[in-house]
């Protein structure tokens, strides 16, 4: 185990982020869906704008309850883009409500969204033993599997880059460095 982070040092809400949620496994449906809002949302920017954020979303998506954001109205994604407390990118904030309708079908499917999307790594976390951060892929042949079914289901946003970022943040990858404290 190593001595320092491998990103969020030095700023105590990305700190507690690495250190508590990056890469810990989750089967928590609330928290798979908040995750999958979040990622989409932050393509093309940086992680810290999103986790800024992080409370205004789970605000404006009600706590992230898919069955709410998927029953949302024009207007209320509409209000959502002109009062401004989220990324005020319009295909986002309709992906969310999108992306949850495939979500709740998901669900439906597979008795959960987590049986779903663990059974891609077969139940259990993928442990790289990556040394320092130029190693760490930014898509795999994994998350573009998992891109793909997405998008054929319907969702947006989850592009296969997205989708490796999502992997890693719901703790179905854990790329901790071997230099990180959380290895």
């Amino acid at each position: 185990m190593g001595n320092k982070r491998c990103f969020g040092d030095g700023k105590l809400f990305y700190e507690e982020y690495h250190d508590r949620e990056w890469g810990v496994p989750s089967r928590d449906d609330r928290h798979l869906f908040e995750m999958l809002v979040l990622e989409g949302a932050q393509a093309g920017l940086s992680w810290e704008t999103i986790l800024k954020r992080r409370e205004r979303y789970r605000a404006s998506y009600y706590q992230f309850n898919p069955v709410k954001v998927a029953a949302m109205s024009d207007g209320e994604l509409e209000e959502l883009i002109a009062s401004g407390p989220l990324i005020r990118n319009r295909r986002k904030v309709f992906a969310a409500r999108q992306n949850a309708k495939v979500f709740l079908a998901i669900q439906e499917e597979f008795g959960s969204f987590a049986n779903y999307l663990w059974a891609y790594v077969d139940g259990k976390p993928i442990k790289n033993d990556w040394k320092v951060a130029s190693q760490v892929p930014a898509e795999t042949e994994l998350s573009k599997k998992l891109s793909k079914d997405l998008k054929r289901r319907g969702m947006t946003f989850v592009g296969p880059t997205i989708m490796y970022a999502y992997m890693q943040s719901v703790g179905l990858v854990n790329d901790h460095l071997t230099t990180c404290l959380s290895y």
